[in-house]
């Protein structure tokens, strides 16, 4: 079986080699090149699939998901997140984007192993998340034919909820910014759940990308 070719994306240099340096030992894969997220010349290499690392600060880090060379070649992708807090965020942008190929999402604290496993998986054509990103992989794959209705318009302030969903904040910094209480941001949430049939905040996110409520 021929091995993965693998194309390691990331700002930082040290990061890239550090990927270089855990992967050069596993079977089944093979570096064929190391680039940063604005290189242009992608044509250059030949692979199957990508690792992007986000680095720990995301800043301007998700312009690679929905702009740029990276995005041309609409190959398996494989995203390095900062935190698990991030997941919405990372997802909302690669649906946005209105990418067909698969991709996968792992911190980027995930082993050697299970990385090589979500790179074959995405050319498998499989949607793939690390374990503490707890959502329903089934629901990330609905069609966008069943999105176009929701169960009942989002109120105003369920509307500044779901934006600050979309930045991956927890329901305590929520209720900071919007200056109410966390009982009320509960409230909010499952009402935005609710009406847009998600069964997590992260599936939320993606709904409402989908259906253009949100930009990320």
């Amino acid at each position: 079986m021929t091995d993965l070719r693998v194309l390691l994306v990331a700002s930082d240099p040290l990061a890239r080699a550090g990927l270089a340096a855990l992967l050069q030992s596993e079977d089944g894969l093979t570096v064929i090149g190391q680039v940063s997220p604005d290189e242009t010349a992608l044509e250059a290499f030949t692979h199957d699939v990508a690792l992007l690392d986000l680095g720990w600060e995301l800043g301007d880090a998700l312009a690679p998901l929905v702009d740029g060379a990276l995005l041309e070649f609409d190959l398996p992708l494989v995203v390095l997140l900062p935190d698990d807090e991030h997941a919405p965020q990372i997802i909302g942008a690669l649906h946005s984007a209105e990418r067909s190929a698969a991709y996968g999402l792992l911190t980027r604290q995930a082993s050697s192993e299970m990385i090589v496993a979500a790179l074959a998986a995405c050319v498998a054509g499989l949607v793939t998340l690390e374990p503490t990103l707890t959502t329903d992989l089934g629901d990330l794959q609905t069609s966008p034919d069943q999105l176009d209705e929701m169960v009942e318009p989002l109120t105003p302030r369920e509307r500044e909820v779901l934006d600050l969903l979309a930045e991956g904040l927890p329901n305590k910094s929520i209720a900071s910014q919007l200056v109410i209480s966390e009982y009320t941001v509960k409230f909010h949430v499952n009402s935005i759940l609710t009406k847009l049939s998600a069964g997590s905040r992260t599936e939320a996110v993606v709904r409402a990308a989908r259906l253009g409520l949100i930009t990320l």
